[in-house]
């Protein structure tokens, strides 16, 4: 039994820490909730998928014991069960975005809420709306509210659900084979254990999938302002 008591916010950040302690059942509930539920958006999903590709015998152990015989297969069994659960989340988080577009299309604007980013949105996913759906996979905190945007601009329901399953299997395929492959080629070559030094592993996977999202956040405004700046410019000259 895990004593609820002792855990603390480094073990809810930590992916070992739910492998350890809840296995394949807990892996698949956390991708669901990180990719269809906005309460999800700070949970470890690149590095646990990452950290279950190296432990991807001890986890199907779980549900077949003794596992399938072979590492491909067992990466395989992953793929697939950990696929469905972040397809099904995105379209939960899909359905919740089509239900709450209407009222907040027809909703006053506010010092918070301003009804053109909603359109702006719209613009967006109407020319990249696939290309969104895909990539979004690969960016924490993104990958949560994407499919939920997505509904709320009324995405069209078929693309949507064709660009979420080939974003989905690339991004677990992706995490997942290059856990266990790169576990495997570090030992043989360098005899190196990535296991012992996962910490600095998480850091430097959360640093890469997050930089693209802060660099938008903090100079993508400076760029949209000079852009305004100089069309008024235009207008003037």
């Amino acid at each position: 039994m895990i004593n609820l008591l002792a855990i603390n916010l480094k073990d809810l950040l930590n992916p070992e820490f739910y492998i350890n302690n809840g296995g394949l059942w807990v892996l698949l509930f956390i991708v669901f909730a990180e990719t269809g539920l906005m309460v999800g958006f700070f949970l470890p999903g690149d590095s646990l998928l990452f950290v279950a590709g190296i432990y991807s015998e001890k986890l199907v152990a779980r549900l077949i014991p003794g596992g399938a015989g072979s590492d491909f297969i067992n990466l395989l069994i992953l793929l697939i069960l950990i696929s469905v659960c972040g397809i099904l989340g995105n379209i939960t988080g899909f359905w919740f975005g089509r239900k709450s577009g209407p009222f907040l299309f027809h909703r006053k604007d506010s010092f918070l809420f301003k009804k053109r980013h909603l359109y702006q949105a719209k613009d967006f996913y109407d020319k990249h709306g696939g290309q969104a759906i895909v990539f979004a996979r690969f960016l924490p905190i993104v990958r949560t509210f994407a499919p939920i945007i997505a509904g709320i601009v009324d995405m069209d329901r078929k693309k949507f659900v064709l660009y979420n399953i080939i974003g989905c299997v690339a991004w677990v395929f992706a995490m997942l084979f290059a856990g266990h492959y790169l576990q495997k080629l570090f030992m043989a070559r360098f005899d190196f254990d990535l296991t012992k030094h996962l910490e600095v592993i998480v850091i430097g996977i959360v640093l890469i999938t997050t930089l693209p999202v802060l660099y938008k956040l903090f100079f993508g405004k400076r760029e949209s302002h000079e852009q305004e700046a100089a069309s008024r410019k235009d207008k003037l000259s």
